[in-house]
C-alpha cells in the first residue's frame, strides 16, 4: 500500500533537553520532535518509522537515515561518527504513520501516510573539552578592590583588536564566556546577548557554566573593535546568607572569554582570548551584591574617570570543568508598568506599586537630578500602615542607589542583582520635583527568571481559584531563577532541596524544567559527594549549591544535617523528571546519588527507618506549630521522614530495574518491604489507627500506600474515614504545612472524598487556600497567614510572600479538577479523569507533551457533563467520565476506562453530585470561636 501525504505536521526537532540546538555539549545528541494535527476527522495516528536528514549547510538535502520505530522522544543520533566541538548540522525529520478517518459514526482504519519534512533545526556543538579554550581565566594582580561596604567592587576587563577582513567576509562569530562572579559583555558598546546574571549559580569549584553568543553582527570590519566584560560579585562572592560572609568561593573574581571569528574563505578562526594582555578598570558601580543591591555613581560613567587602575594576571584559582548548560538563561521576560504612586505615611518617601509580586529589578526610563543627589530604591513585598515592610527580608538590604551627576540618565537598571518585590520605596525623587517629577511613565518593573518554556495551563469558572493558580505559577517563576530557590526576597534565596521536592510535580507540569533541574541535580550529586573532613558523603545538603559548607575557616558553615523529604529530593526529583520527559539519562546520571543517599545519607534506627534522635523539618510550617519553631508541628517529623524514606526506597528499586540492574532492584524492593512492615509495627495501633492522628499523617499513609487493605473495613478504609472526619472537624480549614498540603487534596480525592477537597478549596477563612486571595496576594505565601486578617505581617521569622511550596495545590487542580495526569513516562499514555463540582461550570486544562498539545475542556450544565478532548498524534488517552453509572458516550458504566488514540473527541455523560455541600462537624453553637 502506498503512502499518501499525511495530515499530521512534524515540528522542528530539538536536541537533548535544550530548547534549541545552540551549544549542545554532546557528541551523539538525541533528537525529539512533536506533532501537530488540525483536522478533526484524523484519529489514532501512530508513527511507524521516520527519516532524519542531516546536512552541513541549509542548502543541501543532506544524508537521510531511515529508522523503523514508533519513538519520537530522545531517539539516538543516527550517525555513528561522533561530532566534534563547534560542529554544525542542519537536521530535519519526516515520519511515516497509520491513522483512521472518523466520519461522525465509525472509524475507518488502516490509512498510511508520510508527513512533509519538518523545518530544519540548526545543531551547533559546544566546546566539548577544557582544552578547546585557548585563553586563561584572568583577574587582577592586586587584592580585589572593595566598595565602601567591603563588598567586591565590580570591574571591567577590556581589550581592543583589529579586524582586516573585508565587509561581508565574516561567516560567523562566536563568543564563549564565563566568570567567577556574574558578568555582562559589550562589543563596540553594544550589549552581547540578553542573558542576565550569567553564568548563574552553581558549585563553581566543581562545574562552571559558560555561555555562547552569536556576535557576528556586532563586529566592525575592517577596523578596530573593543570588547568589554564587566564582572561583579554575584553568588560567587556576595554576602549571600544571614551569615553575611563574603568571598565564599574565592578572594578574587575572574573572567574567561574566547572570541572566534570565522572568515568565509578560512578553515581556522581569528581568536581573541583573555590573557595578561587585557586591561582592567573600575566601573560606575561602586557596589553590587545579590542580596543588598547596587550603588551606581553616574559621575564614574565618564570615560576619563575609569582609567586603568590595576594590572591583569592569570587567576590563581583552577578552572573546574566547563559546561554549556542545558538550562535556558535567566532573562527579562516581562515588563510591568507602575499601577500607583503614593506618599508613604511618614511622608519621607514615595511608594510605587507594580500590582504584582515578582523577582526582578526596576528600570528607570528617564531621570535627571543635580550632581550629588542620591536616589534610593528600597524593595518590599508588602506594605503595612502605609510604609513598606522590610522586616521579612531580615538582613537583605534589597536596595539600589543612583548617585546623580546632573546629566540625564536613560534606561538605567541594576546590572548584576535581583530583588523580590511588589512595592518600591523611592527617597530623593518624587512627583513634586519641579524639574524632573516622578511619574508612572518614569519607572517599570522587569520580571526575571530562568526562561523555561511554558508547558501547562489551567483555568476555570471561579475567579478566586484562577487567582490561586496564577499565584502558584508566579511563585514558581519567581523562584526558578538560575537555581530553584525558596524565595527571591530575603537573606536566603537558597536552592532548598525539600521545597523543590514538594513543588516539583507542579512545576514540571507548568514549565519545561528538564534542562534547569537536570543541571541543578548534577550539582546536588557533586555537593553530596563532597570529600572533606567537614562532610559525610551521601548526605544530601539542605540546599544546592551547598555554599554554607563548613571549610575550616573558624566556624562558618553548617555540618551535615541528614533530613527526610529534603534528602529524598536526590531520588524523587530525577524520578519525576524521568516520568515527565521519558529521559532515562536523569536516572542513570543520578543513580549513584540515589544509592549513596539511601546507603549513607540516612541516619537510621535499629528498624531501618529514620533514627528518632535525628531532628527533622517534617511538615514544615504546620499552621499549628509555634510561631518561631516551624518544625514542631502536630505531625512528628520522624513520621514524615519515614514515609518519604519508604517511597524513595521503592523508587530506587524501579530505577534499578529500568537501568537493568537486577541485583540492586531486588535489594531495594526487599528493603522497601521490610521498611513497610517496620512502619506498620511502629505507627499502627492494634485497633488499626494511624499514630499520629493528623491530616498530614493520614494523607501520607494513604498517598504512599502504606496501609493494609482487605475488605470494606480495612485499615486503609478506616484511615480514609478518619481523614474525612478530621477535615470536617476543622471546618474545611487547613492544618497542614509544606508536606501535608502537597498530598491532602489528592489523598481525599483518591479515597472517595473529592467533595471534601472541593470544600477545602472554596474555604476562605484563615488558614485556607483562598484566604491569601482575600488579602490581595499575587503570589503564594510561605505561611497560610503570612499576613494576618488585620493587615499586619505575621511576626514569625519565616514570613515570605513569594514562596512556592504551598502552591502545590495546583498539582491537584491539573490532575483532578482538570483531569490530566501521565500514566507512562513522557505522556505517551496519559489519564483523563476530571472530577467536576457543581460550584464550577467549566474548567480548561492543557499540556504541551513530548508528543504534542493535549487539550481538555469540560462544562457542566445542570446534570449534563460535556468534555472536549484533544489527544496528540502518537499518544493515547485513558479516559474515565464522571458518570453516575448510567450509559454514556463512552459506552461504559461506573466511569469505566476506555482508551482513545489521537484525535478530537466530544464526550458526554450525566453527572449527579450528591452530598454537596458537605457538612462540617461543628458544636451545637456553630462556627463561633472561643
Amino acid at each position: 500500500m502506498g503512502h499518501s501525504v499525511s495530515p499530521v505536521l512534524v515540528l522542528p526537532p530539538t536536541f537533548e533537553q535544550h530548547h534549541n540546538g545552540f551549544g549542545v555539549q554532546c557528541v551523539h545528541p538525541r533528537l525529539s520532535w512533536r506533532f501537530s494535527c488540525s483536522k478533526e476527522q484524523i484519529r489514532n495516528w501512530k508513527q511507524t518509522a521516520y527519516d532524519i536528514a542531516i546536512s552541513s549547510n541549509s542548502t543541501e538535502p543532506g544524508q537521510v537515515f531511515h529508522v523503523e520505530s514508533e519513538d519520537n522522544v530522545l531517539v539516538p543520533w543516527p550517525n555513528s561518527e561522533p561530532l566534534n566541538s563547534r560542529a554544525r548540522r542542519f537536521v530535519r525529520v519526516r515520519c511515516y504513520g497509520k491513522y483512521s478517518l472518523f466520519d461522525g459514526r465509525d472509524n475507518d482504519s488502516d490509512h498510511e501516510s508520510v508527513t512533509e519534512w519538518s523545518a530544519s533545526s540548526l545543531l551547533e556543538i559546544a566546546l566539548l573539552r577544557n582544552s578547546d579554550w585557548k585563553g586563561s581565566m584572568i583577574t587582577v594582580s592586586e587584592p580585589w578592590p572593595l566598595g565602601p561596604d567591603l563588598s567586591a567592587r565590580p570591574l571591567c576587563f577590556h581589550k581592543r583588536f583589529h579586524l582586516s577582513l573585508k565587509d561581508g567576509m565574516i561567516d560567523r562569530g562566536r563568543l564563549y564566556a564565563t566568570s567567577y562572579g556574574v558578568y555582562s559583555v559589550r562589543i563596540n558598546g553594544r550589549k552581547v546577548g540578553d542573558h542576565c546574571l550569567a553564568p548563574g549559580f552553581q558549585s563553581y569549584h566543581k562545574r562552571l557554566h559558560y555561555q555562547i553568543y552569536d556576535i557576528k553582527d556586532l563586529l566592525v570590519t575592517p577596523g578596530w573593535n573593543k570588547i568589554e566584560i564587566d564582572v561583579a560579585a554575584g553568588w560567587f562572592a556576595s554576602a549571600t546568607s544571614w551569615a553575611r560572609k563574603r568571598f565564599t568561593y574565592g578572594q578574587k573574581l575572574g573572567v574567561l572569554l574566547q572570541l572566534e571569528i570565522w572568515a568565509a574563505d578560512s578553515s581556522l578562526p581569528i581568536l581573541v582570548n583573555t590573557d595578561a594582555s587585557w586591561s582592567v578598570s573600575n566601573t560606575p558601580l561602586v557596589s553590587s551584591e545579590i542580596l543588598d543591591g547596587e550603588i551606581f555613581d553616574q559621575s564614574l560613567s565618564v570615560g576619563s574617570k575609569l582609567d586603568d587602575a590595576f594590572s591583569v594576571r592569570e587567576s590563581p584559582l583552577a578552572v573546574s570543568r566547563l559546561i554549556s548548560p542545558e538550562a535556558p538563561p535567566v532573562r527579562v521576560v516581562e515588563r510591568l508598568e507602575a499601577k500607583d504612586i503614593f506618599k508613604s505615611r511618614s511622608g519621607s518617601a514615595v511608594i510605587v506599586d507594580f500590582g504584582q509580586n515578582i523577582a526582578g529589578r526596576i528600570c528607570v526610563k528617564q531621570v535627571q537630578k543635580p550632581a550629588g543627589s542620591r536616589i534610593t530604591f528600597r524593595h518590599a513585598e508588602v506594605i503595612q500602615d502605609g510604609e513598606i515592610m522590610c522586616r521579612p527580608l531580615r538582613t537583605a538590604k534589597a536596595r539600589d542607589i543612583i548617585i546623580c551627576d546632573g546629566r540625564e540618565l536613560l534606561d538605567w537598571h541594576p546590572q548584576h542583582t535581583f530583588h523580590g518585590f511588589r512595592y518600591v520605596e523611592i527617597a530623593g525623587w518624587s512627583p513634586d520635583d519641579k524639574n524632573c517629577p516622578l511619574t508612572k511613565a518614569c519607572i517599570v518593573a522587569e520580571v526575571m527568571h530562568t526562561d523555561m518554556l511554558r508547558t501547562g495551563w489551567f483555568s476555570c469558572s471561579n475567579d478566586d481559584v484562577n487567582r490561586l493558580h496564577e499565584n502558584a505559577l508566579c511563585s514558581i517563576k519567581s523562584n526558578f531563577l538560575s537555581v530553584p530557590t525558596e524565595c527571591p526576597s530575603r537573606d536566603e534565596r537558597f536552592g532548598w532541596t525539600g521545597d523543590l521536592n514538594i513543588i516539583a510535580p507542579t512545576a514540571n507540569f507548568l514549565y519545561d524544567t528538564a534542562g534547569m533541574l537536570g543541571n541543578w541535580l548534577q550539582d546536588l550529586y557533586l555537593d553530596q559527594m563532597e570529600g572533606t573532613e567537614y562532610w559525610r558523603q551521601g548526605v544530601v545538603p539542605l540546599f544546592i549549591p551547598n555554599f554554607l559548607l563548613r571549610n575550616g575557616d573558624g566556624g562558618h558553615g553548617w555540618d551535615p544535617m541528614p533530613n527526610g523529604v529534603w534528602g529524598d529530593a536526590a531520588v524523587m526529583v530525577p524520578w519525576g523528571l524521568y516520568r515527565m520527559s521519558c529521559d532515562v539519562s536523569f536516572l542513570s546520571r543520578q543513580y549513584d546519588s540515589m544509592v549513596k543517599y539511601l546507603e549513607n545519607g540516612v541516619t537510621r534506627g535499629q528498624d531501618g527507618l529514620w533514627d528518632p534522635e535525628q531532628w527533622q523539618f517534617g511538615d514544615w510550617l504546620d499552621p499549628r506549630a509555634p510561631q518561631n519553631d516551624s518544625g514542631r508541628g502536630t505531625t512528628d517529623g520522624t513520621f514524615v521522614a519515614d514515609c518519604f524514606l519508604i517511597a524513595s526506597t521503592q523508587i530506587a528499586g524501579k530505577v534499578a530495574a529500568k537501568l537493568a540492574k537486577p541485583v540492586d532492584s531486588s535489594r531495594f524492593r526487599d528493603a522497601a518491604l521490610r521498611l513497610v512492615h517496620a512502619w506498620r509495627d511502629k505507627y499502627l495501633t492494634a485497633a488499626g489507627l494511624v499514630v499520629p492522628d493528623t491530616a498530614t499523617a493520614l494523607s501520607l499513609a494513604l498517598s504512599f500506600d502504606l496501609l493494609p487493605e482487605c475488605g470494606d473495613n480495612s485499615i486503609k478504609a478506616q484511615a480514609a474515614a478518619r481523614l474525612f472526619r478530621l477535615v470536617r472537624l476543622n471546618d474545611f480549614k487547613l492544618t497542614t504545612g509544606f508536606v501535608g498540603s502537597a498530598f491532602l487534596s489528592r489523598a481525599l480525592t483518591q479515597s472517595g472524598g473529592v467533595e471534601l477537597a472541593y470544600a477545602m478549596l472554596f474555604q476562605k477563612k484563615c488558614p485556607s487556600y483562598l484566604y491569601p486571595i482575600t488579602m490581595g496576594a499575587t503570589t503564594t505565601w510561605e505561611r497560610w497567614d503570612s499576613m494576618l486578617p488585620d493587615g499586619t505581617v505575621n511576626p514569625g521569622s519565616m514570613t515570605s510572600f513569594n514562596h512556592h511550596a504551598l502552591g502545590s495545590i495546583a498539582n491537584w487542580m491539573h490532575a483532578d479538577v482538570g483531569g490530566l495526569e501521565a500514566i507512562e513516562p513522557g505522556w505517551k499514555v496519559f489519564r483523563v479523569k476530571p472530577q467536576p463540582n457543581k460550584e464550577l461550570s467549566w474548567a480548561d486544562t492543557a499540556f504541551e507533551s513530548r508528543y504534542g498539545r493535549i487539550e481538555l475542556r469540560w462544562t457542566l450544565k445542570g446534570d449534563l457533563f460535556r468534555m472536549r478532548l484533544r489527544v496528540p498524534p502518537n499518544s493515547t488517552a485513558v479516559v474515565s467520565l464522571p458518570s453516575d453509572g448510567r450509559e454514556s458516550e463512552v459506552g461504559k458504566r461506573e466511569a469505566k476506562e476506555q482508551r482513545f488514540g489521537s484525535g478530537e473527541y466530544d464526550l458526554r455523560c450525566q453527572f449527579v453530585q450528591t452530598q454537596w455541600p458537605p457538612k462540617a462537624l461543628l458544636p451545637p453553637w456553630g462556627r463561633a470561636e472561643f
